[in-house]
């Protein structure tokens, strides 16, 4: 039976300062309790604080979570962190469920499929991966890229799933034959993010020049947009592979999103969030600028959208910027991703933590 651990609910803030300490318990059964604190050394140029235990308790590591992603039904949430593995938790209470282990180094972005009992991963060994959520078994693994893998996308229900990578590239991947089926953009700059949407019927997103292949599922009337470090915004038929059009922004794009079959946002390094149209994207419908802290994460929610920020902010924007709802915590540490499941909302961020806001009806 394993021995509860009980530890000081402001930890987490309490050992993000030098020498800051926090308490914790442990009693074993049938043992008399050990009381013992854990004290900050330090913070590391990565911005991980170097934590030490008093006599009886171990520091075993201390990660920095580089994703998150909730399951369909809001049952289960991963994670994936700089060690080279990703975690399925309960998304209700945090209790670890299973431990997906198979990437070499950093793993950069983790995603479920619809389904909620598959998840999908990509590293910096290049390699994309396919996982079982219900026994951490790794079933398929996708191999063509040449450098780490920054950003995925699924298309529909995932007979078919997209990869940007450090390597220039966007690739489509068939799941059934673990094959790629075809390299659909060559940017020659690393591609940081990436987001494929069902496109309006006013758009016209050209014709492809080869027939498609009969694995590809799902990828008519579908845009892909890149976001690029060479501070382009490049958006183009998923199916069809012609140019929709190419935008060029203060810096470099870090991340992008639809919010409807003509609407986008992309987020800069140097803290501009951009809102396009794609029917006459030449002109940005609104630019967006909080701080000059790099956006690190878009997402769609409800009439508006979540962002983060490398300077620790997370907010919500509701309808054209009437209404705004900032999601505190995270202090001055990057917020990395964010995911959303019903009026829950879920961040991941350099401090290794997860965080759960619950919201009231907006």
């Amino acid at each position: 039976m394993a021995a509860p651990l009980r530890i000081q609910s402001d930890w987490a803030q309490a050992l993000r300062k030098d020498e800051g300490e926090a308490w914790l318990s442990c009693h074993p059964p049938g043992k008399p309790t050990l009381y013992g604190s854990l004290t900050c050394q330090g913070i590391g140029l990565d911005g991980i604080p170097e934590v030490t235990a008093s006599e009886g308790f171990i520091v075993n590591e201390i990660n920095k979570i580089t994703c998150l992603d909730i399951s369909s039904g809001g049952g289960l949430g991963v994670s994936s962190s700089a060690d080279g593995s990703m975690k399925i938790w309960q998304a209700s209470n945090g209790e670890l469920r299973r431990v997906l282990e198979g990437h070499v180094f950093d793993v950069n972005c983790c995603r479920f499929f619809p389904s909620g009992l598959v998840v999908l991963s990509g590293g910096m060994d290049a390699q994309l991966k396919i996982w079982s959520a219900e026994d951490a078994s790794c079933v398929v693994t996708f191999k063509g890229h040449k450098g780490g893998i920054l950003d995925t996308a699924i298309v529909d229900r995932g007979r078919n799933v997209v990869s940007g990578s450090r390597d220039g590239t966007a690739r489509l991947w068939d799941c059934g034959r673990s094959a790629c089926l075809g390299v659909i953009a060559d940017c020659g700059s690393s591609i940081n993010g990436m987001a494929v949407g069902a496109a309006d019927n006013s758009i016209n997103l050209g014709s492809p020049e080869q027939m498609p292949s009969e694995r590809e599922v799902g990828t008519e009337s579908k845009m892909l947009l890149l976001a690029r470090e060479d501070k382009k915004l490049q958006c183009l038929g998923l199916q069809s592979r012609q140019p929709v059009f190419l935008f060029v922004g203060s810096d470099a794009f870090n991340c992008c999103t639809f919010l409807s079959g003509f609407l986008l946002l992309a987020g800069t390094q140097d803290g501009n969030i951009y809102q396009l149209d794609v029917r006459s994207p030449r002109v940005p419908v609104q630019v967006i600028h909080r701080s000059g802290a790099p956006v690190l994460s878009l997402l769609s929610f409800r009439d508006g959208f979540i962002a983060s920020q490398g300077d620790g902010s997370c907010f919500i924007v509701q309808q054209d910027l009437d209404y705004l709802i900032e999601l505190t915590g995270a202090d001055c540490d990057p917020v990395y991703k964010v995911a959303t499941w019903e009026k829950q909302i879920y961040t991941c961020c350099r401090d290794g933590i997860v965080r759960r806001y619950q919201l009231s009806d907006l």
